[in-house]
């Protein structure tokens, strides 16, 4: 065999050695990028993923959010050793100093993206509700030039009242979220339980309609903030509702006057009529007055068996109440309320001095109190 054939002929024997080595040394700088810590991250460094960014334009983002490190080819490379070409979800994402290009590639693909929170609190007003969704970081204001009936339409709800549909509890949103996508949640979400509540009710219950159970619930919730009470003060309640004794519930006063409370009663808010001055009509105000949470729908379909048809806070700073089943009881419960509140703070005694011997309210610290039959 000439030389020169058998050189070649050497070669080709030892090209898929050579082959087999660089293949090697090839597959252990990959593993060795893929593994590494990617230097020179900071503390909140973040890369939004966008609907429609390439592989390569994702590669550019986080280029340009820092990451210097590895090749393009290396980054491709291991994209599809991972199964993330094609597969990157949109969102946010947090470049945690420590992540390796391979951790960080498949929290891409399984779209770990970042979350965040909006609480919905119980018995907030709608009021409330959106002037929250306003101030949450990271969330598309769709809803702030809404009127409460476009915002209803929206939602796809046309013609119904905001007040009490939606579910306090906390949602989670990706940045670029809409305000109304989470308030689509929330009343789906409350839709959900009030139709479970509805269903378990007690089958007594003076209320004819879900609705009304969510009206009733909206009130117990403005009344008490203690888990134990709930269900007493819906007993209240519903056994004023059976005997066709009013309401008489400061919070549903409150929520008439709108913008025109601030912060104290007086005679004349108490004796003007209207839709949701329970102490002047008998029954249920038009609609709920705040979000009533689950505890509150659950009190209101299963309230506690009594005969107390009165209450008054104890006045101690508890959230307590004193339940009364006679006028003359409760009389006895509000002057207890009131000298608890003279003693625990004087400069308020002249106030409390005036306030009427029936327990109805004549500054803010009575509320809340139910007082005397029509």
């Amino acid at each position: 065999m000439k030389k020169g054939c058998r050189n070649i002929f050497i070669l080709f024997l030892l090209l898929p050695v050579l082959l087999a080595l660089l293949g090697a040394a090839g597959y252990y700088r990959l593993n060795q990028f893929a593994d590494s810590a990617l230097p020179g991250l900071g503390a909140d460094v973040r890369v939004q993923v966008a609907r429609g960014d390439s592989f390569r334009s994702v590669l550019g983002k986080l280029r340009a959010a820092g990451v210097d490190s590895g090749h393009d080819w290396e980054w491709m490379l291991l994209a599809k050793r991972t199964g993330a070409v094609g597969k990157i979800q949109v969102g946010e994402y947090a470049l945690t100093p420590g992540i390796s290009p391979q951790a960080l590639l498949i929290k891409m693909r399984d779209g770990k993206v970042l979350r965040y929170q909006f609480t919905l609190v119980e018995g907030w007003s709608m009021r409330e509700v959106r002037r929250a969704l306003a101030r949450t970081a990271h969330l598309q204001q769709e809803t702030a030039q809404m009127s409460d009936a476009e915002l209803m339409a929206a939602i796809g709800r046309p013609g119904e009242h905001p007040e009490g549909r939606f579910l306090p509890e906390t949602y989670q949103y990706n940045r670029g979220d809409s305000d109304l996508g989470v308030l689509k949640r929330a009343y789906e979400a409350m839709e959900k339980e009030l139709q479970t509540v509805w269903a378990g009710r007690n089958q007594a219950l003076p209320l004819k309609t879900p609705y009304e159970l969510l009206t009733l619930a909206s009130i117990v919730e403005k009344e008490t903030g203690l888990a134990e009470e709930r269900g007493k003060i819906a007993g209240v309640f519903v056994r004023r509702l059976n005997i066709g004794m009013r309401l008489e519930t400061d919070p549903t006063i409150i929520y008439g006057l709108g913008d025109a409370w601030d912060g104290k009663f007086t005679w004349a808010h108490l004796r003007t009529d209207g839709p949701y001055n329970t102490r002047t009509r008998a029954g249920l105000p038009p609609t709920p007055i705040a979000m009533p949470g689950r505890a509150a729908l659950q009190a209101t379909a299963h309230p506690e068996d009594g005969d107390a048809l009165f209450f008054v806070a104890v006045g101690d700073d508890s959230g307590r109440s004193r339940f009364a089943k006679t006028y003359a009881e409760h009389q006895r419960n509000v002057a207890a309320y009131l000298a608890n509140r003279r003693a625990a703070n004087a400069a308020s005694s002249a106030d409390a001095a005036t306030l009427p011997a029936r327990g109805t309210v004549g500054t803010e610290d009575v509320s809340p109190t139910q007082e005397s039959p029509p």
